[in-house]
């Protein structure tokens, strides 16, 4: 059987990639699992100086999800160049390094550097608040993706995957300012705006009073925009919202996923990427599937 695929230019074993936020820069799973065996590693949300994040609580738990408001708190750039990537290139997967920033400016420079580095690819995540347009993110509209996509395109010569926001109206609209822009792919959904009150004190469960809904409730919402936005751009999607499963995996690369990310799954237990990649062998093997790319898309419509 053939598993692998190309996911924008990114040669992967296999489709299964582990989310950016939930599997850090890949140390403490290390323990758990073999990280060869993953098809890719989208590290947590990098950015060009370090971040402390939000004060706590940060993460809540919720039916069927969780939401988050870490605030992409990370070690910054050199950090990862000096520390991590040496580390991480020690695996045999690819490494795909999300980049956020809070202004046009910050993002060339973080991708100006990630250029001279031995990553595979970025994913550019743009729901990154704009502060220089009253903390809107930079995904919520065609011009703001385009503006920013195409000014770290001048810099970036490796893979570009632009991460898209679902707190959207219509997800393809962003999703074509990537593509008119010159991304070599999508990555989607981000999480969900959400909010979770403690009916005892009367309170936001979060300190940021809202976050990101994430985990299997999101799944269904998660595979219809993966739908729509295959339907509308010519370039890979990376497929994510809600996957525990090998089963789910496939879900999204009917859809029209070319590679899928695991994020909230993480977190219920450190096998269920490596499970999952024993699940989308064990769907080929049933339905006498050879490779892998004959299912991406290929959900029959009623």
């Amino acid at each position: 059987m053939n598993t692998e695929v190309n996911l924008a230019g990114i040669k992967m074993k296999n489709p299964i990639t582990v989310a950016s936020g939930t599997f850090g820069y890949g140390r403490e799973f290390a323990e758990y699992i073999d990280l060869n065996k993953l098809g890719g590693i989208v590290t947590k949300g990098t950015s060009l100086k370090p971040r402390p994040g939000n004060k706590p609580p940060r993460v809540c738990e919720t039916t069927a999800g969780m939401l988050n408001a870490i605030g992409l708190q990370n070690p910054g750039v050199e950090h990862f160049i000096n520390e991590d990537l040496p580390w991480l290139k020690k695996f045999d997967t690819a490494v795909i390094v999300n980049a956020c920033g809070s202004t046009i400016d910050e993002y060339v420079e973080l991708c100006r550097i990630l250029n001279k580095t031995d990553i595979d690819g970025v994913e550019l995540n743009l729901s990154c608040p704009n502060v220089k347009e009253g903390c809107l993110a930079f995904g919520t509209t065609y011009e703001g993706v385009k503006n920013v996509t195409s000014q770290v395109r001048k810099v970036l010569d490796k893979p570009l995957i632009v991460k898209l926001t679902p707190n959207v109206t219509d997800i393809t609209q962003p999703a074509k300012a990537a593509q008119d822009a010159g991304a070599d792919g999508v990555s989607l959904i981000n999480t969900l705006l959400g909010m979770s009150i403690d009916i005892h004190k009367k309170r936001p469960m979060l300190a940021n009073n809202t976050g990101g809904l994430s985990g299997p409730a999101v799944k269904p919402v998660a595979v219809r925009m993966v739908y729509q936005v295959a339907q509308a751009v010519d370039i890979p999607v990376l497929g994510l919202g809600g996957i525990v499963t090998g089963d789910d995996a496939i879900e999204f690369m009917l859809a029209g996923a070319t590679a899928v990310s695991i994020g909230t799954g993480n977190f219920i237990s450190p096998e269920v990427p490596v499970n999952a990649v024993k699940g989308v062998e064990e769907y080929m093997k049933k339905y006498n599937i050879s490779d892998i790319n004959e299912i991406i898309g290929a959900v029959q419509m009623n």
